[in-house]
């Protein structure tokens, strides 16, 4: 059965265990290694901007060994009515794999429905899990793991929190969620999360008081109050987010040991002013390196069906 990595559900606490494994002996070596797939193909399909995204998985696919393709919409026919099926079947002819960034959620599910090759979610409206395991790998670069470690996620409950709360329940790490009221973090994914979180340890907590969640918070993290496609939100955002902004002030309430991250891009003097992102609890340009790695070292796992060089 083709693996595809869907959402931290498709593959895991071991999956993203030995993902972060993995990505930590690639990142020693520089994200060399070019025998691993050579002669691979891997497709990239942008619906959205992308800075991050197309390049690390550019970067990642390169030190592989394997040739990067990178497909707008306007270059692809399914813009055209060709379905997402018919698109999946011929792509899987021509692939390794295919990395796709896109709106909804079931997009990327249709297109791993028919595809013989690994479909990867490179970013959906619902989630992101590509970042969920940067973000995983440099916590525990910083904290050597996850046990007893706190995190602090405030704002926006979208697709940056949904994939945090996911690796929350399958490591063991507390989530404390902070948004306004309306946009908490789909309950569902909650759910599920809390239900692994009885195994793995850890907990997930969604509230609305701001310092309650950074008060003793190992890492602070923050997203943009409006994502793509909500750009006309933005103002009516910036209101109700006024509160949820990650100032040095708030940085205080964490405890003495806390780091700062954030997915980018940021929006400077929005959700996190200049003295936190360039101060010296920041960790965003680790992070942002981090999906480099667990890039490579996913898209090895997904094709080699390996989780270890050879």
């Amino acid at each position: 059965m083709t693996r595809h990595f869907l959402t931290l559900d498709s593959v895991g606490r071991e999956g993203i265990l030995a993902n972060l494994t993995l990505a930590g002996q690639l990142k020693s070596m520089k994200g060399m290694a070019r025998q691993a797939v050579e002669g691979g193909r891997l497709g990239l399909i942008f619906d959205k901007p992308s800075t991050r995204t197309r390049v690390s998985f550019e970067a990642a696919a390169w030190g592989l060994g394997m040739l990067p393709i990178a497909l707008r919409p306007d270059e692809l026919q399914i813009g055209r009515g060709e379905t997402i099926a018919d698109t999946a079947r011929v792509l899987s002819r021509y692939l390794s794999a295919v990395a796709i960034r896109t709106f909804e959620q079931a997009k990327v599910e249709e297109l791993a429905r028919y595809a013989t090759i690994p479909i990867v979610n490179a970013l959906t409206d619902e989630h992101h899990p590509c970042q969920a395991l940067a973000d995983v790998m440099t916590i525990a670069e910083e904290f050597g793991g996850f046990d007893d470690v706190r995190v602090a996620f405030i704002g926006d409950g979208n697709n940056v929190c949904h994939s945090l709360i996911q690796a929350a329940g399958y490591l063991g790490f507390t989530l404390a969620v902070s948004t306004p009221q309306s946009y908490e973090p789909d309950p569902e994914i909650v759910a599920a999360a809390r239900a692994n979180c009885a195994i793995n340890g850890g907990a997930i907590e969604i509230g609305h008081d701001v310092r309650a969640a950074v008060r003793g918070a190992d890492a602070v993290y923050t997203d943009v109050w409006a994502s793509m496609g909500q750009e006309k939100e933005r103002e009516e955002r910036a209101l109700i987010f006024a509160g949820y902004r990650v100032d040095v002030d708030l940085m205080k309430l964490a405890a003495p040991r806390a780091i700062f991250l954030h997915c980018l891009p940021a929006h400077r003097g929005d959700e996190v002013t200049d003295e936190v992102m360039d101060g010296p609890q920041s960790r965003v340009w680790d992070e942002a390196e981090n999906r480099w790695y667990t890039e490579q070292a996913l898209l090895y796992q997904l094709i080699t069906g390996r989780d270890t060089l050879t």
